[in-house]
C-alpha cells in the first residue's frame, strides 16, 4: 500500500482551510489530496492531475476531488480547462507511487524482470530500451553522469555497449546484471549495487519523461495561477529535483513574487522513515505567493 510521504508536513505548509481550492499536480493514489479535502470541507475542491492514466483509474471517487489526466508542464491550461480559478495551494509530490514502481510493469524497478520502457504515459517518443540500445556511448555517459551523478558511469556504459553489440538489452534485470558486473567486487559486497542501479534507473527515467524541464515549466505556471498568499509545496526525491526547486524559489523571492517558508528543506523524522522507507530521500520545500 502506498503511504504518502511527509503528509503531516505537507498539510502544515499548504495550510488548507474550509472552502479553499487546491491542485495536486501528481495525485498518484490521492493520499495527499484526501488529507487536503478533509481540511477544506464542506465545499473545498482539489484538482488532481496525473500523467499516468493507470494511476488515475485506481483512485476511488471522493467528493470534491476532480481528476484529470495531464502533465503539470501544462498546468495553466489544465486549470483553465477545469475552471479552477481561485487557487489557494499547489502540491508537487515528485516521487513515483509504490504501485508505479512495484506493479505497473513499466520498468521502474530492478527487483523484478520487466520491459525497459519507463514511459509514464503514451506521449513520450523514446523508451529506456531505445536509449540503452541505440544512443551513442558518449550520450549514455553524459546522462548517467548528469542525471544519475554516478561515478561508475564509464564502466557501466562500456559494458552496455559491449553487450548490445551481441544482443539487445530489453529488460530491467538484464540491465541490472550489466550494472552489477561493472562495479568492483569490493563495492558490491558493501551493498553498493542497489544504490548504483537506482541512480542509473533514475537517469533513464528523467530522460525518458523529460522530468526536470517539465518541473521548471510546472513551477513557473504554478506561480502564474496561484492566488495571493497561496502556497506552493514541493516534495523532491533527489538532489537534481531539489536543486531546481531551490533555485526557482530563490529567484522568485529576489523578484518579490514569493516568500520562502522553508529556509532549509524539511525531511522525514525517524518514525516515518521506519514505516515508510521511501521518505528517507524526501525533501520538502514551501513558499507563499506575495
Amino acid at each position: 500500500m502506498h503511504k504518502p510521504v511527509l503528509l503531516k508536513e505537507s498539510i502544515e505548509y499548504l495550510n488548507p482551510q474550509p472552502g479553499q481550492n487546491f491542485i495536486d499536480c501528481t495525485v498518484g493514489e490521492a493520499g495527499h489530496s484526501s488529507a487536503i479535502l478533509e481540511k477544506t470541507k464542506p465545499d473545498g475542491k482539489v484538482l488532481g492531475i496525473d500523467i499516468d492514466y493507470e494511476s488515475l483509474k485506481r483512485i476511488k471517487a471522493v467528493e470534491g476531488l476532480v481528476l484529470t489526466r495531464g502533465n503539470f508542464k501544462d498546468l495553466k491550461r489544465i486549470a483553465e480547462e477545469n475552471n479552477f480559478n481561485k487557487i489557494d495551494g499547489i502540491l508537487f509530490d515528485l516521487g513515483l507511487s509504490s504501485w508505479q514502481i512495484e506493479e505497473s510493469g513499466k520498468g521502474f524497478t530492478f527487483k523484478k524482470d520487466e520491459p525497459l520502457t519507463m514511459i509514464l504515459n503514451g506521449g513520450q517518443v523514446v523508451t529506456a530500451q531505445e536509449i540503452i540500445n541505440t544512443w551513442p556511448e558518449e550520450s549514455l555517459l553524459e546522462i548517467f553522469k548528469k542525471y544519475g551523478e554516478e561515478r561508475f558511469a564509464r564502466k557501466i556504459v562500456q559494458k552496455i555497449v559491449r553487450q548490445r553489440g551481441l544482443s539487445p538489452i530489453k529488460t530491467t534485470l538484464q540491465l541490472f546484471e550489466i550494472i552489477k558486473k561493472s562495479i568492483p567486487y569490493s563495492k558490491t559486497r558493501r551493498g553498493n549495487i542497489t544504490r548504483v542501479a537506482a541512480r542509473i534507473f533514475q537517469a533513464l527515467r528523467i530522460v525518458v519523461n523529460d522530468e526536470l524541464e517539465n518541473l521548471k515549466k510546472g513551477l513557473e505556471q504554478a506561480l502564474q495561477i496561484l492566488s495571493k498568499e497561496g502556497r506552493i509545496v514541493v516534495i523532491s526525491f533527489h538532489s537534481l529535483e531539489d536543486g531546481v526547486v531551490k533555485r526557482f524559489f530563490k529567484e522568485k523571492e529576489k523578484q518579490g513574487r514569493l516568500r520562502i517558508l522553508t529556509k532549509k528543506p524539511i525531511t522525514a523524522g525517524k518514525a516515518e522513515n521506519e514505516v515508510n522507507p521511501r521518505s528517507r530521500s524526501a525533501k520538502l520545500r514551501a513558499a507563499m505567493s506575495i
